[in-house]
């Protein structure tokens, strides 16, 4: 969030407090005695806890479905293993159906349920591609700009404040995501853009994600999300498939109920913590994808790529210190 957002002790122009919580406030809603009904129920439904305890489920689920993707990505096409994926994702997330019955379907936004989609597609798509080039580590390392780019979005889309010391840690965070992409101080790799953009396409589906999480149910959000990316991967796969082994199938079909586990965790995770608050504990997922890449594949580490992500979660604590100051 802002700076406390206050000057004197009051709030800043665009902003309301809630139960000692600074939040942004529609311009329409500054001369008026309370809150937005939309801001006051966020409040109410706020638990810092339980969000950052969901976070951190969620980044060891996506860890292991990382490595399984690498694992398999090695014989199978991108697109067909990310259309397996999202097939789980699909049929997982309409199981509230048979208990919500049809209405679960229903937003009030549909186009910004379907940004959000393209985002989270975007970003799976790209982070793939990267990991058929880069060490886990590596990947993940440069991917972790995703909060610092959090925290960028958040003040056009969230109408959040940023100072001018939060833009040098992410200028700074940036610079550690360079350090990571270059081996042992070599040239830089190519495969580094990619989870670089896929990080900038899930920051922006995260914002997205706090946006509406007032007015969408978690379930909505989920059915959109998984929905639009088989729409768009059904029309690719023609392009780029083949028949997968038994072993194969089984593994991209575990991948899908892993990934499928970890977006249900962070949509829920945002439903009770804000933004800037769960945005550091996603560095724990560097973590489990270092481990896992040793384990795994026998990869350990450059000595960059651990300075370069030791920089960008420096920049990201800080800049989520200073939002919660």
């Amino acid at each position: 969030m802002a700076d406390r957002a206050c000057l004197n002790g009051r709030p800043a122009p665009g902003f309301g407090v809630l139960d000692g919580i600074v939040r942004p406030v529609p311009l329409s809603h500054l001369r008026l005695a309370t809150p937005p009904p939309a801001a006051v129920a966020q409040a109410a439904a706020d638990s810092p806890l339980r969000g950052i305890l969901l976070m951190a489920g969620a980044t060891v689920l996506f860890s292991t479905s990382d490595a399984s993707s690498k694992y398999v990505t090695a014989t199978l096409p991108v697109i067909e293993v990310a259309w397996v994926r999202y097939l789980v994702f699909v049929l997982v997330s309409l199981l509230p159906l048979l208990r919500q019955g049809a209405s679960v379907l229903h937003t009030r936004r549909p186009v910004q349920q379907g940004m959000r989609g393209v985002a989270i597609l975007a970003s799976a798509l790209l982070f793939l591609l990267g990991l058929m080039g880069l060490p886990m580590a590596d990947a993940a390392a440069i991917n972790f700009v995703s909060p610092l780019l959090i925290t960028a979005l958040a003040v056009p889309l969230l109408g959040e404040r940023v100072d001018a010391r939060r833009w040098i840690a992410l200028a700074v965070g940036l610079g550690g995501a360079m350090l990571a992409a270059q081996p042992g101080g070599g040239t830089f790799r190519p495969a580094a853009v990619f989870p670089l953009l896929s990080a900038a396409a899930w920051a922006l589906a995260m914002v997205l994600t706090r946006r509406f999480a007032a007015t969408e149910r978690a379930t909505t959000t989920l059915i959109w999300t998984a929905g639009s990316g088989l729409v768009l991967l059904t029309c690719a796969l023609p392009f780029d498939a083949r028949l997968p082994t038994l072993p194969e199938l089984a593994l991209c079909l575990l991948i899908g109920v892993v990934a499928s586990g970890g977006q249900w965790l962070v949509v829920l995770a945002y439903r009770l913590a804000p933004a800037s608050l769960l945005a550091p504990f996603s560095y724990l997922q560097l973590i489990w994808s270092t481990a896992l890449g040793y384990l795994v594949f026998g990869a350990a580490p450059a000595t960059t790529t651990l300075i370069g992500a030791g920089v960008i979660a420096a920049s990201g604590l800080y800049t989520a210190g200073r939002a919660r100051a």
